[in-house]
């Protein structure tokens, strides 16, 4: 019950809040000027690491044991032979 009127409280307040703060700067006459830099273009050149041609992963060991009639999935392109 108290969940639902602090809910009820927070809500109400929130939206007043809102409503005070959009219809105050709807009604302030005049905005203030700001100044702006204007900075010089920049270059930046990185370098980029040689690609890794090959990836050695950690040896993994499986142990249990598999259901008999399991399958390996191989990828194809044969648009026939894919199962969605």
């Amino acid at each position: 019950m108290r969940d639902n009127i602090l809910s009820a409280v927070l809500t109400f307040s929130l939206m007043a809040g809102g409503s005070a703060a959009i219809g105050t700067e709807l009604f302030r006459g005049t905005h203030e000027t700001v100044q702006v830099a204007t900075l010089p273009a920049v270059t930046v050149i990185g370098h980029r690491q040689a690609a890794v041609a090959e990836v050695t992963l950690p040896m993994v060991t499986v142990t249990g044991c598999g259901h008999p009639a399991t399958e390996v999935a191989v990828e194809t392109s044969d648009v026939e032979q894919r199962v969605e």
